[in-house]
């Protein structure tokens, strides 16, 4: 080669690992594989799961649950509060609806449903 002639890293030749089987033949270097798995990682996500499915479903129904046990203890002269902001007094209590009287001087009442109660105030005046 001539001394002006200069050899870069694009012109050297690349390094070459060749291993051989016994019978003389090249081996392929391995290619890397996928990591593997970490049994570790799917407990963690089964506890996710369970986590996620309790804090999801197991909150609302016991909410309802409470909700359905307040209109069942519901009784005459109970003073409660609805969805919409009505306070009234029970007067009746049946299967698929509840009597309230909203109004003492002109003696209005109003049937709802047992899911329009919001709360129990407590126990009203007797009459």
């Amino acid at each position: 080669m001539n001394e002006d002639t200069i050899i870069t890293m694009e012109d050297a030749p690349a390094p070459t690992t060749t291993t051989t089987q016994e019978n003389g033949a090249p081996v392929k270097p391995e290619e890397p594989g996928p990591p593997p798995q970490n049994p570790l990682m799917l407990v963690m996500f089964i506890v996710l799961g369970v986590y996620i499915f309790l804090i999801m479903f197991r909150g609302p129904k016991k909410k309802q649950q409470q909700h359905k046990q307040m209109v069942a203890a519901l009784k005459k002269n109970d003073r409660v509060r609805t969805i919409g902001g009505i306070l009234g007094t029970v007067l009746d209590v049946r299967d698929d609806e509840i009597v309230l009287k909203i109004d003492e001087a002109t003696n209005t009442k109003m049937r709802i449903v047992p899911s329009a109660v919001a709360t129990v105030l407590g126990e009203g005046k007797t009459e």
